[in-house]
């Protein structure tokens, strides 16, 4: 009688690690999509990720490149004072969205532009999102509100 009592609690752990071990791998399956790792356009230069990897992009809005085409596109080229990725999206562009300014975008990299889904602009005149203000710090050309 305590074997067969023995033999019931073991196969219960066993369906339960197996069970915990399933349910992990479909979690953490569920979520790949839905992580989006940032880079700014140095990482994006020296290692082009693949054109199906969605991801976040960040950095200042180069001076004199928004171009506003036909229809709801818009080209714009993004910097973080060592390498520029030029931008296409289509949409609305945030109200707060201009030349000299830190944006993020969510999209991918194909054949060398990187195709934005979303723009992210700052939400204030003081604001700028925390890896922009890294990736433009790392490159020297970051300078604190009312520095000139």
């Amino acid at each position: 009688m305590k074997t067969l009592k023995k033999r019931r609690r073991v196969q219960i752990i066993l369906l339960s690690i197996v069970a915990l071990a399933v349910s992990t791998a479909l979690i953490g399956y569920a979520m790949q999509d839905g992580i989006n790792f940032f880079r700014s356009p140095s990482e994006v230069m020296a290692a082009p990720p693949k054109p199906t990897e969605v991801f976040r992009i960040g950095g200042l809005v180069e001076e004199g490149s928004i171009v506003r085409g036909q229809g709801e596109t818009v080209r714009f080229v993004v910097t973080d004072g060592g390498e520029s990725v030029p931008v296409t999206f289509t949409g609305v562009l945030p109200d707060l969205f201009s030349e000299n300014q830190g944006m993020i975008g969510t999209g991918s990299y194909v054949n060398g532009v990187f195709e934005a889904s979303e723009i992210l602009a700052k939400h204030d005149e003081t604001y700028m999102p925390k890896e922009v203000v890294d990736a433009l710090k790392e490159q020297g050309i970051y300078k604190e509100a009312g520095e000139s």
